[in-house]
């Protein structure tokens, strides 16, 4: 699972929940920019609860945090490092599905792909990073 869209590949990823790493960078990037604790805090990987649990539902969980304090989504930007499967074709179904969950507009989401040219973990394909930053602002 990637930006909430399941990927094919002969590879996957291994988490306590589906593993999405591009919908957890959000997650925290959201609860970053807003002054709360990390995902993990939030989530637990240590609680039965998230076990396998969709990360479509944490960030649906996390938006909601958001909104408690009383902040909108202006915008989402986010990088995903990996060195296959190549994702392009992809992103628009991730930006659809991130945008539904986040009630915005999908233009106001950036997701751009990169490898590392082989180097590194990422580039023997043993694991997958993403990196997201946003842009909140206070409604009240």
């Amino acid at each position: 699972m990637l930006g909430g869209v399941q990927i094919p590949h002969h590879k996957g990823a291994v988490g306590h929940s589906d593993a999405d790493v591009l919908l957890h960078a959000i997650c925290d990037a959201l609860l970053g920019a807003a002054g709360l604790e990390d995902i993990g805090t939030h989530f637990p990987d240590t609680d039965p609860a998230y076990k396998g649990i969709d990360s479509k539902l944490l960030l649906e969980k996390t938006f909601l945090l958001i909104k408690e304090k009383a902040y909108h989504i202006i915008n989402i930007d986010s990088t995903v490092c990996l060195q296959l499967p190549k994702i392009k074709r992809f992103i628009p179904q991730m930006k659809s599905c991130i945008a539904s969950v986040l009630q915005m507009e999908k233009d106001a989401i950036g997701i751009k792909a990169t490898t590392t040219e082989q180097m590194g973990f990422v580039g023997r394909e043993e694991g997958v990073m993403a990196y997201a930053t946003v842009l909140l602002e206070k409604t009240i």
